[in-house]
C-alpha cells in the first residue's frame, strides 16, 4: 500500500519537476541574464535537492511502472513475491539515482 501511494505522489513530482524543466527551458530562450538567475537558482543546496528528489521519483516511478507491468501480465501477485519487487523497486530506485548523480559529476570534472 505504501508503495502504491509512493507511486502516486512520485507521479505528482514528476509533474511538478516537468514544469521545472519548462522554467529553466524558457530561461534559456529569454537571455542570458535570466538564465544565469535560473542556474545560480538550480545550482544552490535547495535546487540540488530539487533536482536530486526529481531523479530518485523519476528512477521510482520507472521502476514500479515495470513491477506493474509484470501485474497487468498476470506476474507477481503472491506475498512473498510482492514484497521482493517492492524491495527491489526501492533498492533500483536509489541504486538508479546515485549512479546516474556519480556520472553527472564525473563528467563534470566536480
Amino acid at each position: 500500500m505504501l508503495l502504491s501511494i509512493t507511486h502516486r505522489i512520485t507521479g505528482v513530482g514528476l509533474a511538478m519537476g516537468g514544469v521545472l524543466l519548462v522554467w529553466w527551458l524558457m530561461a534559456l530562450a529569454s537571455g542570458p541574464e535570466y538564465f544565469a538567475f535560473v542556474q545560480a537558482l538550480l545550482a544552490s543546496t535547495i535546487g540540488r535537492l530539487m533536482l536530486l528528489g526529481w531523479t530518485w521519483a523519476m528512477f521510482y516511478h520507472l521502476c514500479n511502472g515495470i513491477r506493474h507491468l509484470c501485474w497487468d501480465a498476470g506476474w507477481g501477485f503472491e506475498l512473498d513475491t510482492a514484497r521482493n519487487t517492492g524491495l527491489f523497486v526501492l533498492a533500483g530506485s536509489i541504486l538508479l539515482t546515485v549512479g546516474s548523480w556519480m556520472a553527472i559529476y564525473a563528467m563534470r570534472g566536480a
